[in-house]
């Protein structure tokens, strides 16, 4: 039997790629995921009390793109939802990422009253800065509170995360996380930001109904059945472990996770709770808040950090790093030499920290410049 397209892996990447080839090619799909799901890490589920959790962590969408909305919109109706995040600090949960009202819970009012004032002035109000940059700052009292912040909120939690200093990851971690110097303690400023309202997993099941897409689950790529052909594949699993790991092995970070279940309508003031300094997990999600679900009880997700062991757990994260860089640049040296028929894409593929909505436009670009060019030779 010949496809098409085979694509290696069902998650955002693969999926959308399944969906835009079956619908606007008209071309067949062999989708196949080694686990026993579709939907990635987005993959949400009942537990045993009914409660619809999220296996691999807590999934928020949110985003900007009017493009990236309208198109998943096609397989989905939304909840509105706007997360928020608490951080255990000094005894107290104070709103995450850092902000004013952090900085009042934190300092006496009339110092937390200057402390403001300096920070408007220095940089604006609704304002986002990595905290390397305020850092920097020549300004004692504002590179003071600086200190405070990263030593309290940023370092502990990174170290659990990453298994490193901060400083030795590449700067565009930290600048995920700013210091917003804003009233707003929304933890996310994104025009878009919802759940889908059946679940992600019902939205991926609705992406993937096409006729031209055949959908195969616990299938490894590289034990396929004699006989099976394909002309084109895209894959989005670990670009290293497709190239049988020739320059070494790409650094990932891995999660583990339990899901407590409590006899309570809910257990905390919010979706997130972080620990940056105490505890061995770094965070406690509590699905409830996120979903709106209305059933007796409710689960939490609380999130162990972990070295990726291939073969063990899941690798989640990509570890930016200049050695990293080194490696990586080897293995796209590879995927450029390819024909082209093969189209590498996604986190793991890409060896980038996507959100779930750069994902989705990722692949609504790849589709664009390179599917369709193909289909013309």
């Amino acid at each position: 039997m010949t496809f098409d397209w085979l694509i290696v892996g069902a998650g955002y990447a693969g999926s959308v790629m399944a969906e835009r080839i079956a619908s606007v090619r008209n071309q067949s799909v062999l989708l196949i995921d080694r686990r026993d799901h579709i939907a990635g890490n987005a993959f949400d589920t009942l537990d045993p009390h009914g409660v619809l959790i999220h296996r691999y962590g807590p999934h928020v969408f949110h985003t900007n793109s009017v493009r990236v909305w309208d198109y998943l919109s096609q397989f989905t109706e939304w909840r509105p939802y706007q997360h928020r995040a608490l951080g255990l600090v000094d005894g107290q949960l104070i709103p995450v990422p850092f902000n004013l009202q952090s900085l009042r819970q934190l300092w006496p009012p009339d110092a937390a009253a200057a402390l403001q004032a300096r920070l408007i002035a220095e940089y604006g109000m609704d304002v986002k800065v990595p905290i390397l940059r305020m850092l920097e700052h020549p300004d004692p009292e504002i590179q003071h509170l600086a200190r405070f912040i990263y030593d309290n909120v940023f370092a502990g939690y990174t170290r659990k995360q990453w298994d490193l200093e901060p400083r030795q990851l590449d700067p565009s971690v930290m600048a995920r996380v700013p210091v917003h110097v804003s009233e707003d303690d929304r933890y996310f400023q994104d025009r878009f930001q919802a759940l889908p309202r059946d679940g992600y997993t019902a939205m991926f099941q609705r992406m993937l109904s096409h006729p031209n897409i055949q959908l195969r689950l616990n299938t490894d790529y590289r034990a396929l059945p004699p006989g099976l052909e394909w002309r084109r594949m895209v894959y989005t699993g670990p670009v290293d472990e497709f190239f049988e790991h020739r320059h070494g092995r790409l650094p990932y970070r891995s999660l583990r996770f339990e899901f407590p279940h409590v006899p309570a309508a809910q257990h905390q003031p919010c979706g997130q709770v972080n620990y940056p300094n105490t505890e061995l997990f770094t965070r406690v999600s509590e699905f409830k808040h996120m979903t709106g679900q209305e059933i007796a009880g409710t689960t939490l997700a609380v999130e162990y950090p972990q070295p990726h062991e291939p073969g063990c757990n899941e690798p989640y994260y990509p570890v930016p790093r200049p050695e990293s860089a080194v490696i990586h640049e080897k293995y796209q040296a590879e995927v450029a030499a390819l024909s082209g028929t093969t189209i590498f894409i996604g986190r793991l593929a890409d060896y980038r920290y996507y959100n779930m909505d750069q994902v989705v436009a990722r692949a609504l670009k790849v589709f664009e410049d390179s599917v369709e060019p193909l289909d013309r030779d």
